[in-house]
């Protein structure tokens, strides 16, 4: 058994989906004053924590909302936006995993009810990605209790192979940022996704297989790929 490991943003899904919800969210008026200043006050609280990636650690616009209701609201918003941006290339990839009988998961750092929704579609088991502050069935406005990101993933992805009685180190991990440059090094078949330039580089040098899924990247992929049934 092989576990395949997909990250969703940028990797699975052309784009961010976060910032999408939010707009999604906003246009159905599930934010108002209260989660709005919520966000901004997050920022100015926790950037001597958290620094450049304060941003990406803020969940304080679901504050007040049901988790129950942002989990629906979350289906929908995948069926409707999130589907349509899959990148086909990456969809085959993990289909092909899932056709050869490997253990197929997405680690993100998305919110859990998006992985999960997407994780449904897609008919895969294993979702790791970011989970919420809450209480009382509402969710507060504090940092993430969990969030999938940089070595953060790497902990959970060993995590996940010990439950499925494997070893990180042979697994193959999908990601397309060089936030993700850990996660792939310490898997046996790191593949780059439309990758940025800093992951880019690293491919190159490292004889990584990437997936360009436009025309911007035309880069030779890492033999054995193909032979591996996984193109």
């Amino acid at each position: 058994m092989t576990l395949a490991i997909f990250d969703i943003d940028g990797t699975l899904v052309r784009g961010g989906t976060e910032r999408r919800f939010w707009g999604y969210l906003l246009a159905r008026g599930r934010q108002g004053p209260r989660q709005i200043l919520a966000g901004a006050w997050f920022l100015v609280r926790y950037l001597p924590r958290y620094g450049v990636h304060v941003a990406k650690k803020n969940k304080a616009y679901l504050v007040g909302l049901k988790t129950a209701d942002v989990a629906a609201l979350a289906a929908d918003f995948v069926a409707r936006e999130a589907l349509p941006r899959l990148a086909e290339p990456v969809v085959e990839r993990l289909q092909q995993h899932q056709r050869a009988g490997d253990t197929v998961a997405l680690l993100s750092g998305t919110l859990e009810p998006i992985a999960r929704a997407l994780a449904q579609h897609l008919g895969v088991q294993h979702v790791r990605a970011t989970v919420c502050a809450e209480r009382d069935g509402r969710y507060l406005a504090q940092p993430p209790v969990v969030h999938p990101f940089g070595a953060l993933k790497v902990g959970l992805a060993k995590e996940l192979a010990t439950q499925l009685g494997t070893e990180l180190n042979l697994a193959t991990a999908y990601a397309d940022s060089a936030h993700d440059l850990e996660l792939l090094e310490a898997v046996g078949s790191p593949v780059a996704v439309e990758p940025d330039r800093t992951l880019l580089r690293t491919a190159h040098t490292k004889a990584w297989d990437v997936i360009p899924t436009d025309a911007r990247h035309e880069v030779p992929r890492k033999p054995g790929a193909a032979e591996r049934g996984y193109m």
